[in-house]
């Protein structure tokens, strides 16, 4: 029988310092993984790193920021040296700009599309290279959002990103079949977190709920048990594939 059991599996999750990508860190150790924890705020990551361990799990913190390609292979050789190969990469670094269309500017853009989908790409192909190298296979998921499958106004650097992580998603499923690599991707919806509770109380946030078939926003452990499926041999037989967490908000009317 299959399971999610992730005993003696190491997992590399990027924007591992707070909010999906704390809680997934979280999840993976508690399933038994040892788990590489990065992103750009070290100290925050060792935060999460001694949380880990207290509660019985191994967790190494490494400095990484996904747009710079040496800072990825810095961050892999830490991890390699620690922990050993990668066999399930989370690449959950993003950042959001919000603003009219007509008001984006060059570097919001940029930053918004270096971040989510640069460094998905980065990160992803770096961590595939290493996987194919020891021809032991792995799973790679990337976390997308329904913003990538659906419009939403004030966020065209943010969708666009996404839209295009989907995409690659299912590219490189088809490229890295043969070579024992699953490529998934995690598309939520809206999360509550620290970082966006105050919106999802505001009027605005309120309006948004009303859209949602549940009536209510996600939160974080809403994800687990997808993160889960993707992160193990319960999936085996998925790659290319994008599964929404999102209380039916895609299928809501307009």
């Amino acid at each position: 029988m299959l399971s999610a059991d992730l005993t003696d599996k190491t997992a590399f999750i990027t924007g591992a310092s707070s909010g999906l990508g704390r809680h997934f860190a979280g999840v993976l150790a508690r399933a038994g993984a040892r788990v590489v924890l990065a992103a750009r705020r070290l100290e925050a990551l060792r935060e999460v790193a001694e949380e880990i361990a207290s509660k019985g799990g191994k967790a190494l913190a490494v400095a990484l920021d996904v747009r710079d390609s040496r800072s990825v292979e810095q961050a892999l050789a830490i991890a390699d040296s620690e922990f050993g190969r990668i066999d399930i990469l989370v690449n959950n670094s993003g950042v959001v700009t919000t603003a009219e269309f007509l008001e984006h500017s060059e570097e919001d853009w940029d930053r918004v599309v270096d971040t989510n989908l640069k460094g998905a790409f980065l990160v992803a192909q770096a961590v595939a290279r290493q996987m194919q190298a020891a021809a032991g296979g792995g799973t790679l998921i990337n976390v997308a959002s329904i913003v990538g499958l659906r419009q939403a106004g004030h966020v065209a650097a943010y969708a666009a990103s996404k839209a295009g992580l989907v995409q690659l998603t299912k590219v490189m499923a088809l490229e890295l079949a043969r070579f024992g690599i699953r490529v998934n991707a995690l598309a939520p919806g809206y999360m509550e977190t620290e970082l966006n509770r105050e919106f999802m109380r505001s009027g605005a946030g309120v309006a948004l709920l009303k859209r949602v078939p549940q009536r209510r926003f996600g939160e974080p452990s809403d994800l687990d048990g997808a993160l889960l499926l993707l992160a193990s041999d319960a999936s085996r037989y998925m790659t290319g594939s994008v599964i929404v967490v999102d209380g039916g908000h895609l299928v809501s009317t307009l």
